[in-house]
């Protein structure tokens, strides 16, 4: 028999880590490849972790609730033919899981080219705690230094201090990646409070504002936009449209419609910063956040400005979905470059929105509400709405985010019966 490894698998772009929400098999399973074994979280998608092997399942190392690095060793498992493990020459048949680690974690001390490669929770950890990532051995491949390593420190108490020089140098590697230090002590609970652990898809979410609030500076601009033809022309068609296409005709696919032709005049919102450089993409992959209990999503509308209505509000209805089912695929999470979001369904009038990092910009699109207007020195009741925008102010300036949604404002004021095609 040969023990396999099975490591915590990338599902998706910029996806570094995952937590093991639940097992789906324990030790002495017979699985058989591409069999589902975990259920994995990460701050992209929800999904299921494929065994790579037919075998059994030998030794769960990964705990439900632990969040690992990808790469990280998950599970051995067991499967069938001559196990051989090949060191300096030598043949040795039917190692324990144990000795083949430690045969592999020898060869792998004498490669260090992962030993400066931090990850963001390894340099949070180590900021957190004042550690000299210069002086600590790291176990992960190539002499990568790990979250378990930074763990074993702390537990252990022997922390080696960081020098100046030292300090220096994380610094400037850890790319202002890491979260702010607190400066006071954690609130501790009281009798009748309730203490809620920060884990799964909270714990990422949380981990991702930080990230965004501490990278990016941002700067917000508000509009607002008279949307009363809008709102006649689709309570007009909207029953009709339900009943000849199967799924709802909602104002926000208007508006996303709106955002994804706008971009195309304004390809510059249409961008993520890159360190020295700032990539302008070509696609316009528009990220719309979908709400499930305590759970955020941000799932992608592939190629909005190539879509008409009708195919917008199919895909918002499907992704919607999906999200509130828990179908959704790390695929159907990748590749957004713009988000939209639709904090107006809870009733909010203004809103300032955490950009969804690495993007440039956020849209927030708020609750349609009728107001007194003026028009012709006259009052009117007109539906009216507010977008904010939050922008990355390293990439875009005022201006061209003020034409940008003035050019919003101006398609959406003119979306009516007359010039507005559905189809």
């Amino acid at each position: 028999m040969a023990s396999e490894k099975i490591n915590m698998p990338q599902l998706g772009e910029s996806v570094t880590e995952g937590t093991i929400s639940a097992w789906l098999v324990k030790v002495g399973d017979k699985v058989n490849k591409y069999d589902p074994i975990a259920e994995v979280m990460t701050d992209k998608v929800n999904a299921e972790v494929p065994s790579s092997f037919t075998g059994v399942i030998k030794e769960l190392v990964a705990q439900e609730g632990e969040t690992i690095e990808v790469g990280e060793l998950m599970c051995y498992i067991e499967t069938e033919g001559g196990s051989t493990v090949s060191t300096g020459g030598s043949t040795t048949t039917d190692e324990t899981p144990e000795q083949v680690e430690e045969i592999q974690t020898d060869e792998e001390t004498k490669d260090q080219s992962m030993k400066k490669r931090y990850s963001p929770a390894v340099l949070r950890m180590a900021q957190d705690n004042d550690i000299d990532l210069t002086q600590v051995s790291g176990t992960g491949k190539g002499g990568r230094i790990t979250r378990k390593d930074i763990e074993k420190i702390i537990t252990s108490g022997e922390v080696p201090k960081e020098s100046e020089a030292s300090l220096d140098t994380v610094k400037a590697e850890k790319s202002d990646q890491a979260a702010p230090k607190p400066s006071s002590p954690a609130p501790t609970s009281q009798a009748g409070d309730i203490e809620i652990p920060v884990t799964g898809v909270r714990k990422m979410i949380a981990q991702n504002m930080v990230r965004s609030t501490t990278e990016i500076p941002h700067a917000w601009m508000t509009v607002e936009v008279d949307v009363t033809d809008l709102v006649t022309y689709r309570n007009k068609v909207k029953n009709e449209f339900k009943q000849n296409e199967g799924f709802g005709l909602t104002f926000f696919a208007f508006f996303v419609k709106a955002v994804a032709q706008a971009l195309k005049e304004y390809p510059q919102l249409n961008s993520m910063w890159a360190g020295d450089k700032i990539i302008q993409k070509k696609d316009i992959h528009l990220s719309i956040a979908v709400a499930k209990d305590q759970e955020l999503f941000v799932p992608v509308i592939k190629h909005a400005d190539e879509k008409s209505i009708k195919g917008i509000a199919k895909d918002i209805s499907e992704l919607a979905g999906k999200a509130r089912s828990g179908k959704l695929t790390s695929a159907d999470m990748q590749g957004g470059t713009f988000t939209v979001n639709n904090t107006g369904s809870f009733g909010s009038i203004h809103s300032m929105g955490v950009i969804n990092h690495p993007q440039a910009a956020i849209l927030q699109v708020e609750s349609i509400v009728k107001r007194p207007m003026i028009i012709n020195d006259m009052f009117a009741a007109r539906d009216m709405v507010n977008l904010s925008l939050s922008l990355d102010h390293r990439i875009l300036d005022g201006l061209v985010c003020g034409n940008f949604l003035a050019r919003v404002k101006e398609i959406l004021e003119n979306m009516n019966k007359e010039n507005t095609n559905l189809y």
